[in-house]
């Protein structure tokens, strides 16, 4: 049994009759009562009583259409969300991510995405670093937006949107005012993002050795907005991206850094080929977020 019979028995039961019938599917007649006799012949009972004035459904042809048009209401669905997902409108976006990446661009594309595709359904999962790279592998995530991403040649990376960086100090420290160059930190104590699992980690530990000195860490956390309210307790100071500074705390000021700029940029990565419904959310997110009404 295949798709075209049911469709044809649906006409002939709109129609009660074979001639208006086979006008309205653009097919001869006779092909179309064969393919109603094989349909029957299937389905193993009559569906149609037929006499030289009129054609009538059995009582099993009466539920047969009931179940038939059922059928093919959800073949219909299936072939337009098949389209949908292959245009990149609809399906499932399993996103990997640190939850500090939603203090930048990354939040309001979340939001402008959902209102203009209503029929993606979009999954956050928070995680470390080095976890979203192996959770990307192993296809349980489908995209992650990461600062310093490793080289893998198995992962395609672009970047998302450029950052800089802020240095957080308790309030009323002495370097709250005035200039203030990464050199001028080599005397602090430091609370820092996990070296063990962030490249951007250890980059910024890379800017601080070619400033001329190592930093003394006192703590190490996984979220860069965790090391806000670190710096508040009084650990020590810290350098975070410049969007997570725009969560304000009564308890630090936020500093830009002069000299050569520390970049904190965001890079999307994700498994080759880009899918389409990859592709319209990259896009969002590169394009900044959609004007206010």
């Amino acid at each position: 049994m295949e798709l075209r019979h049911l469709r044809y028995f649906v006409a002939v039961a709109k129609y009660l009759s074979f001639t208006a019938a086979a006008e309205s599917l653009g097919v001869a007649q006779p092909p179309l009562s064969q393919q109603i006799r094989d349909l029957e012949d299937e389905v193993g009972t009559a569906l149609f009583e037929r006499t030289t004035r009129r054609v009538t459904l059995t009582r099993a042809g009466h539920d047969f259409h009931v179940q038939a048009l059922a059928i093919l209401e959800r073949a219909g669905e299936a072939v337009e969300r098949a389209r949908a997902i292959g245009a990149g409108t609809a399906g499932i976006i399993n996103i990997g991510l640190t939850g500090s990446m939603l203090a930048g661009p990354l939040g309001p594309a979340l939001r402008d995405f959902a209102r203009t595709y209503p029929a993606v359904d979009l999954r956050i999962h928070e995680m470390s670093p080095d976890r979203q790279i192996a959770m990307l592998k192993s296809g349980q995530t489908d995209l992650s937006f990461l600062r310093c991403p490793p080289e893998d040649a198995d992962l395609v990376r672009v970047c998302a949107w450029t950052e800089t960086v802020r240095v957080v100090l308790p309030k009323g420290h002495r370097l709250a005012t005035g200039a203030l160059g990464l050199s001028d930190l080599r005397d602090e104590r430091f609370v820092f993002l996990r070296l063990s699992d962030s490249l951007f980690a250890n980059y910024l530990w890379d800017c601080c050795a070619e400033a001329g000195f190592v930093p003394s860490i006192t703590y190490q956390a996984v979220e860069a907005a965790s090391l806000t309210s670190l710096v508040a307790s009084g650990l020590g100071i810290a350098i975070i991206p410049e969007f997570v500074a725009r969560l304000a705390h009564a308890d630090v000021v936020y500093r830009p850094l002069e000299g050569p700029p520390i970049r904190a940029d965001v890079f999307a990565l994700w498994m080759a080929p880009k899918a389409p419904l990859i592709a319209n959310f990259v896009d969002l997110v590169r394009s900044g977020p959609a004007p206010a009404d």
